[in-house]
């Protein structure tokens, strides 16, 4: 009777969705050419250095955890400093962590007293950040976590984490939705334009990542809760963080920790979409300031990276863990600033374009604009390549000093491209013009 119950529900929200939301084109234009934005992982779990899951990890006790409101001072942020450091990377939109899973609010919300107003900041990081954003050009979007660790009234009985919060007490998830929603209204009617929500959570009540079956525990109500976005900010686009295909109603698909269609962190095994894609990922190995994560990816790594995302037609949303004061670690810093002087000179290769020819290979990826073509070699002891590509207008080297070499089989129309000189250490860049 529960499957049956369950699956009813999905056509309805099938039905539904399908009938109340229709995302323009034209909306979601903006987030197909971007390519390149920043994640903000930033929260009282900061204070403790040791990732957002803390609360979760350690685990602490929402009673303990609660004394972070007295402690949460991060008197060093400056909302135009962060735009800048994203905005120079090259970025074209922000991500940041309204609420996360801890459940502690980042903005003046009149939900609960769980929030950033009642520590001894006690100043709204949201509407210093979207009015930077607004001022700068840049998109913001609101992460928002649809699981709760210290709110009695999510459904916690049945969910993967959060067990040793403490919570005794009976949960309500009609309160919950509605709480929920409460605080969406918030977000998308006291600060302006804002580009996108993206949702995370939704896992907490399914099996674990490998599982074959999709149902939930509970009716997430999306169809109440996207409608809701749509009618207050119809430009406002939707994604959820769930690890399945879109649901109807998301605007795109998200894949945590890979490349579309890779896999590789085991998050991600979902099948790829026709939407548009996103890839996020650390700097360093964690999503919320860690003192002890130090290894953080070379700004090589970080760029190969971008580009085979960028081959794949997705964007990379790449996080940054503030310390505790509100300052990004310098690390981070130097790495997004080298990042952003690449950007300046080949980010034409990336930005606005499409889905490469090929999918990215050992050597490297391709992207597109209409006719142009580039490929971007990453590997520089690559010696040739040999690509199908149809009616060669023009090829040459974009930063290689030296004429390209490349000849084309007459039978089989695969053209060959000779690699010869001195390779750039980060990315040749190939620009194939065709007819």
């Amino acid at each position: 009777m529960k499957k049956i119950i369950i699956s009813l529900s999905l056509l309805l929200f099938c039905v539904s969705m399908n009938c109340q939301i229709q995302t323009k084109q034209s909306d979601i234009k903006w987030f197909e050419d971007a390519r390149f934005g920043m994640f903000v992982h930033f929260g009282p779990y900061s204070v403790l250095g040791a990732g957002e899951w803390v609360m979760n990890t350690r685990p602490i006790s929402g009673k303990n955890y609660m004394k972070l409101q007295n402690i949460f001072n991060p008197q060093a942020f400056d909302a135009k400093e962060w735009v800048m450091i994203a905005k120079n990377a090259g970025m074209k939109y922000i991500t940041f962590t309204s609420r996360h899973h801890d459940g502690f609010s980042n903005w003046d919300t009149k939900q609960s007293d769980w929030n950033i107003m009642n520590t001894p900041y006690g100043k709204d990081l949201i509407k210093q950040l979207a009015d930077e954003c607004h001022k700068e050009g840049i998109k913001l979007v609101f992460y928002y976590s649809t699981l709760d660790w210290m709110r009695s009234d999510y459904q916690y009985e049945t969910g993967r984490t959060g067990k040793n919060a403490g919570r005794t007490e009976k949960s309500d998830w009609n309160s919950y939705i509605n709480f929920m929603k409460a605080q969406l209204t918030e977000l998308l009617t006291n600060y302006g334009p804002i580009a996108g929500i993206w949702f995370d959570g939704h896992w907490d009540q399914t099996a674990d990542e490998n599982r074959t079956d999709h149902s939930t525990h509970v009716d997430w109500r999306y169809p109440e809760i996207y409608s809701l976005i749509k009618k207050l900010q119809p430009e406002c686009l939707i994604a959820n963080n769930h690890h399945l295909p879109p649901f109807p109603g998301e605007d795109y698909q998200i894949f945590e920790r890979d490349v579309p269609g890779e896999n590789k962190s085991g998050f991600s095994g979902q099948e790829v979409s026709r939407l548009p894609l996103e890839t996020c990922e650390t700097i360093n190995r964690t999503w919320g300031f860690n003192i002890t994560d130090d290894k953080y990816k070379p700004t090589k790594d970080l760029l190969h990276l971008l580009i085979r995302t960028a081959g794949t037609g997705a964007n990379l949303l790449l996080n940054v863990g503030p310390m505790p004061n509100g300052k990004i670690q310098p690390e981070c810093v130097d790495r997004l600033k080298e990042m952003g002087e690449w950007m300046d000179k080949y980010g034409y290769t990336i930005y606005g374009t499409q889905q490469g020819f090929v999918k990215p290979q050992a050597w490297g990826a391709t992207t597109q604009k209409e006719k142009t073509y580039y490929i971007h070699v990453l590997d520089k002891n690559t010696e040739t390549i040999v690509l199908n590509i149809p009616d060669i207008k023009s090829a040459k080297w974009l930063n290689v000093d030296s004429k390209l070499v490349w000849k084309k089989d007459k039978e089989t129309g695969y053209v060959m491209f000779i690699l010869d000189g001195d390779l750039d250490d980060v990315d040749s860049i190939i620009e194939v013009e065709v007819k």
